[in-house]
């Protein structure tokens, strides 16, 4: 997918037109993707700029430092370097400006459908254990159904804590084990019994499932939203 600088709006020719060529360019990609029902990474990349052009937004000052310099004047008596901004603080900010407020304003319509799509994800999702959940549950498989009833992915997952100056937040990382066939058989019961069997470094896993009856793309969309609506459910429990 296509997308932008950190400071795409402060690089090369500062020029209205040529950002918002740039911009919707980006944005264009980010709702084709968006109508496929593919999230990942367009919608955590858009929230990502949006986030720096706030920043920009409300701490004008920082952000004036980050433009270059150059040497003016030297003192070699005192050694001293005097330095001038290549940029003012002036019409050429104010051009940056204009780009800022443009871009925030385009962003909130795709950032909106991309919540909206988020959203309808989520409510589609069910989650139950299979079995009986051991006490430590950081750890285990997630079983993934979609309504295609083909297979049955399993995932292997474990439950992070990370901690900051203000809170503890919980985050969870995934890795792709196998697809079992979604047959008679292979009840979630017996995958799991398997799985036990098969796999000793988890003699006593917790598992889950996590089925819909509609199907979205797996790796950009039902997985990272069954993640995190996987964490919030473990949080709560």
């Amino acid at each position: 997918m296509k997308t932008l600088n950190d400071n795409w709006f402060t690089e090369g020719r500062i020029d209205f037109e040529l950002k918002k060529y740039t911009l919707l360019s980006y944005l264009q990609d980010i709702n084709l993707h968006f109508r496929k029902n593919k999230l990942y990474p367009p919608l955590s990349d858009l929230i990502y700029h949006y986030g720096k052009l706030i920043e920009f937004k409300e701490n004008k000052s920082s952000f004036f430092k980050l433009f270059p310099e150059h040497l003016i004047d030297i003192n070699l008596k005192e050694l001293q370097f005097t330095y001038d901004k290549i940029i003012a603080d002036d019409q050429l900010m104010q051009e940056i400006e204009n780009i800022i407020s443009y871009a925030i304003a385009e962003m909130n319509k795709p950032l909106q459908d991309g919540k909206e799509i988020y959203d309808f994800v989520e409510e589609q999702l069910t989650i139950e254990p299979v079995g009986v959940i051991p006490i430590h549950k950081d750890e285990g498989y997630l079983f993934i159904c979609d309504g295609n009833f083909r297979d049955v992915k399993v995932y292997q997952y474990r439950i992070t804590l990370i901690e900051d100056a203000k809170e503890r937040l919980r985050g969870i990382h995934t890795s792709y084990i196998m697809s079992y066939a979604n047959t008679f058989f292979n009840t979630l019961e017996n995958i799991k019994i398997d799985l036990i069997k098969t796999r000793k470094t988890l003699p006593i896993p917790a598992v889950y499932r996590i089925e819909t009856d509609l199907t979205f793309p797996i790796e950009e969309t039902l997985l990272p939203v069954a993640k995190r609506t996987f964490v919030k459910y473990i949080s709560a429990a």
